[in-house]
């Protein structure tokens, strides 16, 4: 059902302390800050040739991402995200399967675009797991 692995999110504290390692320790192409409102959170892209980096820091105290960093004040990684070619097959597969999927369990549009849905960490070993439609 998955697909090539699209981006690893990591929850960072400071957001342009992290992008400036990416970019300057690194040498990574990283984007612009990209403000997601409906998501609580403020994006940057790190550009890999066979995937990204997502690195996200919250819009405010309500941000699931400000509980993440509270637990983990350095940061970490946040979730994986997995390409789908059917999000919405993908999501009955997934209930077929009794994987719990987070939030209402419709679609929302993501950092790229796309549709996608988050799986809750104790289905999946732990790891927070975002799928977006290819």
């Amino acid at each position: 059902m998955i697909g090539r692995l699209n981006h690893v999110a990591i929850a960072v504290p400071d957001l342009d302390a992290a992008a400036a390692i990416y970019r300057g320790i690194l040498g990574a192409k990283v984007s612009t800050p990209v403000l997601m409102p409906e998501q609580g959170v403020t994006i940057v892209f790190v550009e890999l040739p066979n995937a990204k980096i997502e690195l996200v820091h919250p819009l405010g105290e309500d941000s699931p991402v400000a509980g993440f960093l509270a637990r983990n004040p350095a940061g970490g990684i946040h979730h994986l995200c997995f390409e789908v070619d059917d999000i919405l097959a993908a999501r009955e597969r997934l209930r077929a399967a009794k994987a719990r999927i987070v939030g209402s369990g419709e679609p929302t549009i993501g950092a790229h675009g796309k549709p996608v849905l988050f799986l809750h960490p104790k289905d999946f070993a732990g790891t927070l797991i975002e799928i977006e439609q290819a």
